[in-house]
């Protein structure tokens, strides 16, 4: 599939993306050090369903970054600007990890323009330990110092779909452009409580997807998302990691074509 690109006309930056099927447009975006094509398997089965846009997040794969000390709001803003730029009417969004801080951000900014949201492998209200943790590594990659086999052991175990879809993951670490990566993992540090108090505004279907062996994202975090919203389902996978939409791409696939099923409560503002 090959990537299309489009400039951004307030930001004056370069959006590239993925767009394939036909059908009620849904929006993918990515975590932190991937691109659009992490969202393969579920590309390659919704687009029966639906029209699946996936997006490179700013700084990563052929999109332009954003300024250096952007925060979250500023990628929920830019998220705002590729969908209308994209001519998109009310729009499915699914995000993981930093792409969950994303969308879930944007369901609370701009609820006339979603259907549903769903958030995969999401970070909320981190503990001390782990907010130091994560701002640590921030200020390393701020620094330079991009160190891969950590969060590779973190997010994948040793099965053989482990295996394979790791050493896929770490080519697209390899090739992110490390500006880019650090401004965008900087605002991943500082982003899991930026819209934690709203979330309870949140009236379309509200799905957040994680695995009991992912230490960050883990399912109480998800629980609790979804208790606060006002829609929410929370489903915890069992014996996978971060990568979950890799390493379990058919259970993923099957909870998001079950959430695109739920009626949308879209409510328009006035």
């Amino acid at each position: 599939m090959t990537l299309k690109t489009l400039r951004l006309s307030k930001s004056d930056g370069v959006l590239s993306y993925l767009d394939q099927g036909a059908g009620a447009p849904l929006v993918l975006i990515h975590g932190v050090g991937l691109q659009s094509a992490a969202w393969g398997p579920q590309s390659a089965a919704l687009q029966e369903s639906c029209r699946v846009i996936a997006l490179d997040m700013p700084g990563h794969g052929g999109s332009d970054p954003l300024p250096v000390g952007s925060q979250l709001p500023d990628y929920v803003a830019w998220c705002r600007e590729a969908v209308a730029a994209l001519g998109l009417g009310p729009v499915n969004l699914a995000g993981h990890s930093m792409g969950a801080l994303i969308v879930g951000g944007f369901a609370v900014q701009f609820p006339e323009m979603v259907r549903r949201v769903a958030l995969l492998n999401g970070v909320f209200r981190r503990d001390a330990a782990a907010r130091n943790a994560v701002e640590a590594r921030a200020a390393q990659i701020g620094k330079g110092s991009i160190e891969m086999s950590a969060p590779l052991t973190r997010w994948f175990g040793d099965t053989p779909v482990d295996l394979a879809a790791k050493e896929q993951v770490a080519a697209w670490l390899g090739a992110v452009d490390p500006a880019g990566y650090a401004t965008a993992y900087t605002a991943f540090a500082h982003g899991d409580a930026t819209y934690a108090d709203q979330l309870c505004r949140i009236e379309c279907p509200f799905l957040t997807l994680t695995a009991d062996g992912d230490l960050n994202s883990t399912p109480a975090m998800s629980e609790a998302m979804a208790n606060l919203a006002q829609n929410g389902t929370a489903i915890t996978l069992k014996g996978h990691r971060h990568m979950a939409n890799l390493t379990a791409a058919g259970e993923v696939n099957a909870h998001l074509l079950t959430w695109l099923r739920q009626p949308s409560l879209q409510k328009v503002l006035q």
